[in-house]
């Protein structure tokens, strides 16, 4: 069986049919309410995986295809629909990423760690920023993504699991917790973080931000991973990045990392001649969206690179620079 012959007119067909008589399309061929995705059409929704069966029956010299025909995964279903020129929504709405959290746990905090309502205008702000954010693509986002009533829920999540809440807590995610927990250690930085993600959101900066494949270091939580890519954006600024290179090579003579020492030239000869990776000395979520100079920037190997961004906080080349010196020399 491959659906992979099934056409827009087909799909359309199959629609109608449902339009017709729905309980035929779904309950007599087997398909229970969908769980994962739906088609929309003309405003209407419908399930995915019902149609493309029923559609499969309207190609010549084949049959419709009941629940148990399908062997392939849903993705297939989406994919082919997305092919055929039509719309496809979640069912649920995606979890919640570090970054959304920053956005609503500060929320929270600046109400005394009580919850929000729905109706409340602070509450409709930030589902708005939410639904501006780049982090989920628009097929994954539920009807109800992201909305007032989503926010005023997680805010609970997240206002129940303060320590000294004396009720009975919500059913929170672990990062919900983690969140929390680095509001209440690092509140000043924290606070800063949930700032300069508004600010990239209101102007514009990470409405417009495309994906980084490179950051997968699941530890860097707090952090926020929108804030990271933004981070990591400015940093492969290509015109800053060249004038940082021109004045460490004015000055030194070579592009030695200033960590480790390590220099591409030396090692790679021409083949990594005139490279080094290029930092900000001081992260996004302290200095918030400012204009860089080459002072605020320092060349690095890329093992120190990663190495200052791994983790739950950062740390400064000087810092990485100290626990480098403390490491006993290697006998190999």
């Amino acid at each position: 069986m491959s659906i992979s012959d099934i056409t827009r007119d087909a799909i359309l067909q199959a629609i109608a049919e449902h339009d017709r008589n729905p309980g035929t399309v779904l309950q007599d061929r087997g398909f229970g309410p969908a769980r994962a995705y739906m088609l929309v059409h003309e405003g209407r929704e419908y399930d995915s995986k019902a149609i493309v069966g029923v559609a499969h029956g309207y190609l010549a010299g084949k049959d419709v295809l009941t629940a148990g025909d399908f062997s392939g995964g849903l993705e297939t279903v989406v994919k082919l629909l997305h092919d055929r020129g039509f719309e496809v929504r979640a069912v649920r709405s995606p979890g919640w990423l570090e970054s959304e959290l920053v956005l609503v746990c500060d929320l929270v905090a600046a109400n005394g760690w009580n919850m929000l309502r729905a109706h409340e205008p602070q509450v409709i702000e930030v589902s708005q920023l939410l639904q501006l954010l780049p982090l989920h693509p628009p097929q994954s986002r539920g009807t109800t993504f992201r909305n007032p009533n989503s926010v005023q829920r997680k805010t609970a999540d997240i206002a129940t699991q303060h320590p000294d809440y004396r009720g009975k807590p919500t059913r929170g995610g672990k990062l919900d917790k983690e969140i929390l927990r680095a509001f209440l250690d690092r509140p000043v930085e924290m606070h800063a973080q949930a700032d300069a993600i508004r600010a990239g959101i209101t102007s514009g900066t990470l409405i417009t931000l495309p994906a980084v494949s490179d950051l997968d270091d699941e530890e860097a939580i707090v952090e926020g991973r929108v804030l990271v890519l933004l981070h990591l954006r400015r940093e492969r600024n290509s015109k800053l990045r060249a004038e940082k290179l021109d004045q460490v090579l004015a000055a030194r003579g070579c592009l030695a990392c200033e960590v480790c020492g390590f220099d591409f030239e030396r090692t790679y000869g021409e083949r990594g001649a005139r490279y080094a990776e290029v930092h900000h000395v001081v992260p996004l979520h302290v200095t918030g969206p400012t204009k860089t100079r080459l002072d605020d920037l320092v060349v690095l190997c890329a093992n120190c690179h990663r190495m200052i961004h791994r983790g739950a906080q950062w740390l400064t080349p000087a810092q990485l620079r100290t626990l480098v010196e403390q490491q006993p020399t290697s006998s190999a």
